[in-house]
């Protein structure tokens, strides 16, 4: 019985797990799928530096602000945060409210600005 359980669980994080993309590869979603970009960080952050077009819904309030990105549910979504430790978070929450191509950049921001890829400010 244990196992039957124990294979439950399993299937059930790998189902909700988000997967992770690295920075080439987010802009390749982002350019030939149009991927959707949600930052997840606070605005002030936002603010000083953000992948262009990005939508910022900060974690804290995303579960209140889930309906301002739904109208982009059937395209896929790339979750950024400072370090990538919040966007796995942010994408389970998307996911589990019907996005169902969401993944998160792995190493954040931090990251990206490492490869020298451009931000916006605002």
């Amino acid at each position: 019985m244990w196992v039957v359980t124990l294979g439950v669980i399993i299937m059930y994080h790998q189902r909700t797990a988000s997967s992770s993309v690295g920075p080439q590869q987010a802009v390749m979603l982002i350019n030939r799928k149009e991927a959707i970009v949600v930052d997840v960080r606070e605005k002030k952050e936002f603010e000083s530096g953000h992948i262009v077009d990005s939508i910022n819904i900060p974690m804290t309030k995303l579960k209140q602000r889930i309906t301002e990105v739904w109208k982009y549910k059937d395209k896929p979504m790339v979750v950024v945060c400072k370090l990538g430790q919040h966007s796995g978070q942010a994408a389970k929450i998307l996911q589990e409210a019907g996005h169902a191509d969401v993944v998160r950049l792995a190493g954040g921001l931090t990251e990206w600005k490492a490869q020298s890829l451009p931000l916006v400010q605002k």
